[in-house]
C-alpha cells in the first residue's frame, strides 16, 4: 500500500515563508501528476497547485506569484514554495498523487500538514 508522506509545515508570520514536501513511501511508476491541496476550517478542499510529470503547472488564483510547485522525478517528490504567507493560507494543506491503473487513474492522499500563518 503506497503511502504519502508530507513534511514541513509549521507556524509562520504573515510575509514569511514555507517549503513543503512530499513522497511516496515506495517504488511508484505510471505518476500521471502529483499536487498540494488545502482545507481551512469549516471550507472545502481546494486545489492550491499541480505539476504534471512533463512540468506543466497550474495554480489557484490566489497564490499564483506566491507559490511555486515543483518536482524531482528521479525521487519522486513534489515540493511547494509558499512565499509571502498571508493568515488566509491558514489550513491543513494535503499531498495529492495520481497514477495510472489502467484503465483509470488512482489517488493517493497524504495525511495532511498544518500551515498556520499568524497576523
Amino acid at each position: 500500500q503506497v503511502e504519502m508522506v508530507e513534511s514541513g509545515g509549521g507556524l509562520v508570520q504573515a510575509g514569511g515563508s514555507l517549503r513543503l514536501s512530499c513522497a511516496p513511501s515506495g517504488s511508484v511508476s505510471n505518476i500521471y501528476d502529483m499536487g498540494w491541496y488545502r482545507q481551512a476550517p469549516g471550507k472545502q478542499r481546494e486545489l492550491v497547485a499541480r505539476i504534471s510529470s512533463g512540468g506543466s503547472t497550474n495554480y489557484a488564483n490566489d497564490v499564483k506569484g506566491r507559490f511555486t510547485i515543483s518536482r524531482d522525478n528521479a525521487k519522486n517528490t513534489v515540493y511547494l514554495q509558499m512565499n509571502s504567507l498571508k493568515p488566509e493560507d491558514t489550513a491543513v494543506y494535503y499531498c495529492n498523487m495520481r497514477r495510472f491503473d489502467l484503465p483509470r487513474l488512482v489517488d493517493y492522499w497524504g495525511q495532511g500538514t498544518q500551515v498556520t500563518v499568524s497576523s
